[in-house]
């Protein structure tokens, strides 16, 4: 899918790497875009940024862990700038938490790394599916494909996030809609810096570069032009993988060696 002239939407778009993406599709001739976040002045603040330089755009306050705040988003999308054709999931959190998480926390992680993108996408099939194409992209993480040591909660909805990803492009991938599964390692945000020098923060900064959210959007912007599934901005991400596949005890042993040296006190 081209970018040019086309409606997207973006969560997390306040800062980071949402705000990036949406910075980037501004800049590839996206002809409006809704940026989404909880921290609505900030949001606000890209979304002028973008109206400044050109491109419509409207910042709006949503909490993608509900359904209903989802579905307002959408409708205020189209009603600011007609049918969306790109829908990026982007908002997410972790946890540093492991066995210890509380329910409550598991749920908080479970509606906002995997629901969202399923009541987004309940929003915007119909439309999509009537108008014969669009494209989805979810931010998953390398976690998502491989896992995330001292963050259990974001391990398993990043892995579900992947799985659900998977499902849709095979159920709708004939009819005309594209899907993307972001999966990064590092990225310089405030999400890895909230991480406050946790185990799940140093795994991230010891698997290799921390990148830009600069150099994730453009990764996301060829990705949604080839129509790939797989938006690996870390190339590694492939390799550690397979390897992952071809030898899961390997992998898992190798693993278990660096979560024992980080946390031996667990």
């Amino acid at each position: 899918m081209q970018i040019e002239g086309t409606v997207a939407i973006v969560t997390g778009g306040a800062n980071g790497i949402g705000a990036a993406i949406s910075r980037r599709l501004a800049a590839e001739g996206a002809a409006g875009i809704l940026l989404a976040d909880l921290d609505e002045v900030a949001v606000a603040t890209v979304a002028g940024e973008l109206a400044a330089a050109g491109t419509p755009a409207v910042g709006r306050r949503v909490d993608v862990a509900e359904q209903g705040e989802i579905e307002a988003m959408v409708l205020a999308a189209e009603a600011a700038f007609g049918p969306v054709d790109i829908m990026v999931s982007n908002a997410g959190i972790g946890t540093n938490a492991g066995i210890d998480a509380d329910p409550m926390m598991w749920q908080r992680s479970w509606d906002i790394n995997v629901l969202a993108h399923v009541h987004a996408a309940r929003a915007l099939l119909p439309s999509m599916l009537e108008r014969g194409g669009g494209a989805f992209v979810h931010t998953c993480s390398a976690a998502g494909l491989l896992t995330m040591l001292g963050d259990a909660p974001y391990a398993v909805t990043k892995h579900a996030a992947v799985a659900f990803a998977e499902w849709l492009s095979v159920t709708y991938g004939s009819r005309g809609i594209q899907v993307g599964a972001l999966c990064p390692q590092g990225v310089e945000t405030d999400l890895l810096r909230a991480a406050g020098g946790s185990i799940a923060e140093q795994v991230v900064r010891l698997a290799g570069k921390v990148l830009q959210p600069d150099d994730v959007a453009a990764e996301v912007v060829a990705g949604i032009e080839d129509g790939r599934f797989l938006i690996l901005p870390h190339p590694e991400v492939a390799d550690h993988l397979r390897h992952k596949a071809t030898d899961i005890d390997r992998w898992l042993g190798a693993l278990r060696g660096i979560n024992d040296q980080l946390d031996p006190q667990r």
